[in-house]
């Protein structure tokens, strides 16, 4: 055998990579089928190509590849590489949720909840999230949470909403830790607690920017904002933290810098009455 090279064995390059994760696809080995689809759907290392991560997804699939089921189905769902199709997406979900698939236990939740492709029931949606959650996935314990906060599908229970909100707040869930601030704000379910309201609030708010996943939601309903906006005013009139205007001026900026017209309208005013601003 040849002598051990002194010499770094160089890592394998972008296209070795690429050629051995083909040669694998095409040997029928589901992972690989699955991986390369992921690189097509993203255009990472390879051109963006939404018809050929779909041929992958569905070779893998076909071997009962879950993450590729689920796959299926979130491109069947919002008609990326296919016509919209929701029968197919829940068909698809269906099976990757059969074996375990949190987020496509959690999907199917969202479309019983929507009645999108199925009829509309919150009950059935619940038992969804409900697998998703006992699981332990933290978005599904959030939603578990508000159900039982709104008696949706579920009969309302504010205790097993305040459990939920809990598990999934401390995997440090900004939906999550917001509600609970909320909760323990108002005195609902839980004895009013406005320095437990400002910690939980605080975790929410802290999360900021990387709660990239709201980002379509409308910024005053966004956890993150709806927590720092709280913020704003708690240290304005010092409830449960002292009294500070710069600090409700730190806060309200993070929020108008999404573009909240009442946190600009709250700036406007502080301005206005040179109140936590510089004179």
């Amino acid at each position: 055998s040849s002598p051990p090279s002194s010499k770094q064995e160089a890592a394998p390059s972008a296209e070795t990579r690429l050629a051995q994760l083909q040669k694998q696809a095409d040997s029928g080995d589901a992972d690989a089928q699955f991986n390369l689809g992921v690189m097509y759907r993203k255009g990472e290392g390879v051109p963006k190509d939404d018809a050929k991560a779909m041929e992958l997804y569905q070779k893998a699939a076909a071997q009962r590849h879950a993450k590729a089921q689920y796959g299926l189905g979130w491109m069947y769902q919002y008609g990326s590489g296919v016509p919209k199709d929701a029968a197919k997406a829940i068909e698809w979900y269906q099976k990757a949720a059969a074996q375990g698939h949190t987020g496509a236990q959690t999907q199917l939740g969202f479309m019983y909840m929507a009645g999108e492709g199925i009829p509309k029931d919150d009950a059935k949606a619940m038992e969804w999230y409900l697998k998703a959650a006992t699981q332990g996935d933290a978005a599904a314990q959030s939603i578990v949470g508000g159900m039982y906060n709104a008696g949706l599908g579920v009969p309302k229970n504010v205790a097993k909403a305040i459990e939920w909100y809990q598990k999934a707040a401390a995997q440090g869930h900004a939906d999550a830790q917001c509600s609970l601030g909320e909760m323990y704000d108002k005195g609902e379910g839980v004895p009013k607690d406005v320095a437990k309201a400002v910690e939980w609030y605080q975790k929410a708010a802290a999360q900021g920017d990387a709660d990239a996943q709201f980002n379509v939601v409308p910024v005053e309903f966004r956890p993150t904002t709806r927590a720092q906006m709280r913020l704003g005013l708690m240290y304005y009139v010092g409830e449960g933290v002292p009294k500070d205007a710069a600090k409700a001026v730190e806060w309200w900026q993070k929020v108008a810098a999404q573009g909240s017209a009442d946190a600009q309208h709250n700036l406007g005013l502080m301005y206005v009455k040179g109140e936590g601003v510089p004179k």
